[in-house]
C-alpha cells in the first residue's frame, strides 16, 4: 500500500487531520510529520496571549499518525473498502516541551503488537531540533465493519 493511499483512507476532515506527510512506513512501524498552522482555531483561547498546543491535540496528532495510518497498513485490503473504523482505547503519554503555533513534529511510532484487531504502539514526538516533545504508548481497535 503506498503512502499516498493511507493518507486517503483516513477518516478525519480538514479541520481534524494532523499528518502532512508520511516519511517511512512498514510492518514495524511508521514515521510521519505535522506542521501545527498558526490559524489553528484552539491557539486563540489556549492560553491567550502565549499559545500552546493543546496536549489532546499532541496525543491525537500521535494517534492519527502512529495508530491509524499503522493500522490501515497493517489493514491492507480489508482498508480498501473504506469499510472500517479506528477506536483509541488507551494512551499513557509523558509530556516534555510545549509546541508552538507554527511548529513542525514528526512522530515515530513502533509496533508493539498487532492481534486481534487491537494494535498497541510506542509512540514519540519530536520538535525540528530533535527534541522528544512528548512519548508513550497508545492503543486501539481497528474494527472491520460488516456488511450486514
Amino acid at each position: 500500500m503506498e503512502k499516498a493511499e493511507i493518507l486517503n483512507k483516513l477518516p478525519y476532515g480538514k479541520g481534524f487531520l494532523f499528518v502532512d506527510d508520511l516519511l517511512s512506513i512498514d510492518e514495524t512501524g511508521v514515521t510521519g510529520s505535522y506542521t501545527y498552522s498558526e490559524t489553528l482555531p484552539f491557539y486563540e483561547s489556549h492560553f491567550t496571549g502565549f499559545p500552546v498546543t493543546p496536549a489532546v491535540i499532541l496525543t491525537e496528532t500521535m494517534a492519527q499518525i502512529g495508530l491509524v495510518c499503522l493500522g490501515i497498513y497493517l489493514l491492507r485490503d480489508r482498508a480498501m473498502d473504506n469499510n472500517f473504523s479506528v477506536v483509541m482505547t488507551s494512551s499513557a503519554i509523558d509530556f516534555i516541551k510545549p509546541v508552538f503555533p507554527g511548529e513542525k513534529v514528526v512522530v515515530t511510532s513502533e509496533k508493539v503488537y498487532f492481534r486481534f484487531n487491537k494494535l498497541s504502539c510506542k509512540v514519540k514526538m519530536e520538535n525540528a531540533n530533535g527534541e522528544t516533545v512528548c512519548k508513550g504508548n497508545i492503543s486501539g481497535m481497528l474494527i472491520v465493519k460488516s456488511d450486514d
